[in-house]
């Protein structure tokens, strides 16, 4: 289970508002958070990692990970992070940036043959087309075999071929590894395909059906 009550202070291009957001959330959801520009999403997605600070409360299966001026360690918080901008150590083959992560031979195989890159381990990761980076960013961040996966637009830089296979192959990871998935997204197709539920950010979060969003989105 994650809790989450939380609320921050921000600028947007109306002036400043403050972000809130009260929810739980089951253990293996697939959550997508929807909304406009500037209106929070990825900032929700860096206070649950603790890469920002936010008044209010997050706990992860009974432990706390934010309460009052407490804030659990970025790096003891057991959260993978698929970054916009793959953030790999490009001076690395791929294998070497999951292993850098676990030294987890197997588990690096594993996930390099789920994700199609196992014949790509070798090559330096400068070397590789934007959805193979993709690739390596998503077994990367499954290294860890997380309790959160944070991911923030994965499929932005790909083309149509490639948002779906990769679509195909997260679906099937977050339910083989068990994680709860919280995936900032623009795309509504993406929405009805992957989420369990959706969370529509307008300064504060509204919980959304994923087959209500046209009516939403486009009322």
């Amino acid at each position: 289970m994650l809790h989450i009550d939380i609320k921050k202070r921000l600028f947007g291009s109306e002036g400043e508002f403050t972000l809130r957001l009260k929810q739980d959330v089951n253990r293996g959801d697939f959550i997508v958070i929807m909304g406009e520009s500037g209106s929070g999403k990825t900032t929700l997605l860096r206070i649950v990692a603790g890469l920002e600070r936010a008044e209010g409360e997050i706990f992860v299966d009974e432990e706390v990970w934010l309460e009052r001026r407490f804030s659990l360690p970025i790096q003891k918080r057991n959260v993978g992070f698929v970054f916009q901008d793959y953030a790999l150590f490009d001076n690395m083959s791929v294998k070497e940036n999951l292993l850098f992560v676990n030294p987890d031979d197997s588990l690096a195989r594993r996930l390099m043959e789920m994700t199609g890159i196992a014949g790509l381990s070798s090559r330096n990761v400068r070397r590789l087309s934007g959805g193979q980076k993709q690739r390596v960013a998503l077994a990367r961040a499954l290294m860890r075999r997380p309790k959160l996966l944070l991911m923030d637009e994965p499929f932005s830089a790909l083309d149509p071929r490639m948002r779906k296979d990769l679509r195909e192959k997260i679906r099937r990871l977050h339910a083989e590894f068990g994680t709860t998935t919280l995936m900032v997204s623009h795309d509504i197709i993406e929405a009805k395909h992957l989420a369990d539920s959706v969370w529509f950010v307008d300064k504060k979060v509204e919980p959304v059906a994923p087959d209500s969003l046209e009516k939403l989105l486009y009322a």
